[in-house]
């Protein structure tokens, strides 16, 4: 814990001397914008801290902190708009975007960056996900406005593969049985028994093996699995055998061999929907799915009905389509679910990491400067390799 609390301190002055004080509150390149001068419009969109806000001074990722950079900003001329009200022709966003030069979102509680929207932003230069995942904006729209669109790459990486490894455990041991029995005062341990499992030479297969997907592995490796992934790319041989994963290059032959699935994809065109009913059917009966990348890669009725069949023994997750999902979503009911609102990613540490990473790409952004690569997702008109 102290050597937490000290990482959090270095990610806290790295930020702003002000984060723990912090208060509510055809386009040109970013180059040409930047150099332009005076001051930027910056609307940050992010999900209420309510009650919650002051309970924790690093709870940055809250609208009322902000990212913990308004003092910054404002100190250097800018303006900062921050809300959490996104949705309908009459919310705040709306009332801000015509003249923003930046909007900042969050895969968490994403503002739906929409082709409508950018047409009618028309300053818009800059689209910033404090995060990782930007499929919330229509992305050939920025690429064709002429958008900057980047996230802060590995940022929560840590906090989503710590959480797969949970939801795996929670499932494949029927925990949710048991805590619910103990929640209740009862005590049946033959309905908890009976479909409770070892991890331990269960064959666990992650669609997608970039940088969530290979801490996945890393961390599956001491509870004796044997482990196979598919992706678009095989990791190099060196890294593979540290992982002691097996390579499939085909999906469909990989699926079947599975007694637990672990999504870690992101959402294009190519995979919304790739997970429907004819493949699900083809998957091991009393399969465990966990999936922390995007709802809307499985056909969310399809997910449903396996569940309540049983062929699909638990699904577990964080990610709905659409969000926040509505009250009466099928996976709100369906049994043997582990499912919660879009958490895995805005941990504590996670949220202190993509605050810093947002700061950065803004003064970058200010000083006419390249971001790091690797967090570019739409650059001069083309999108990255991911989302092709």
């Amino acid at each position: 814990m102290a050597m937490m609390r000290r990482a959090a301190r270095q990610v806290v002055s790295a930020l702003s001397p002000h984060v723990l004080r912090d208060a509510p509150a055809g386009r040109r390149s970013l180059q040409a914008a930047s150099s332009a001068g005076g001051g930027k419009k910056i609307v940050g969109v992010f999900y209420k801290g309510g009650e919650y806000a002051d309970r924790n001074p690093n709870f940055v990722g809250c609208a009322e902190h902000a990212l913990g950079i308004r003092a910054w900003l404002e100190s250097q001329g800018h303006q900062y708009v921050v809300t959490h009200d996104k949705d309908g022709p009459n919310c705040e966003l709306e009332k801000h975007l015509a003249d923003a030069h930046v909007l900042i979102t969050t895969p968490f509680h994403p503002a739906y960056v929409t082709a409508d929207r950018i047409a009618r932003a028309g300053n818009l230069e800059l689209l910033l996900t404090a995060g990782i995942g930007s499929d919330h904006v229509d992305l050939a729209a920025a690429a064709a406005a002429g958008l900057t669109v980047a996230e802060v790459t590995g940022s929560n990486t840590v906090s989503v593969a710590e959480d797969q490894v949970m939801r795996v455990l929670v499932l494949a041991r029927n925990f949710l049985q048991g805590h619910r029995q103990a929640a209740a005062g009862e005590w049946d341990v033959a309905a908890v028994a009976h479909r409770a499992y070892d991890l331990q030479g269960k064959t666990v297969g992650t669609v997608g093996a970039g940088r969530i997907g290979r801490l996945l592995l890393q961390r599956l490796k001491p509870f004796g699995c044997r482990m196979l992934y598919h992706d678009r790319l095989r990791i190099e041989p060196g890294m593979e055998a540290e992982l002691g994963a097996g390579f499939e290059a085909d999906l469909d032959a990989m699926l079947p061999k599975c007694d637990v699935v672990v999504i870690n994809m992101p959402l294009t065109d190519k995979t919304r929907g790739l997970f429907d009913k004819e493949r699900i059917a083809r998957m091991k009966r009393g399969v465990i799915i966990v999936n922390n990348a995007r709802g809307a890669i499985m056909d969310t009725q399809a997910v449903a009905d396996a569940c309540a069949t049983g062929h699909i023994a638990g699904y577990g997750g964080d990610v709905w389509h659409p969000q926040p999902a509505p009250k009466d979503h099928p996976w709100r009911y369906m049994p043997n679910n582990a499912m919660t609102p879009h958490i895995s990613g805005t941990t504590i540490d996670g949220q202190l990491r993509y605050a810093a990473g947002v700061k950065d790409m803004l003064e970058r952004y200010f000083k006419g400067q390249d971001f790091p690569a690797e967090n570019y997702i739409v650059k001069e008109g083309k999108l990255a390799g991911q989302y092709q």
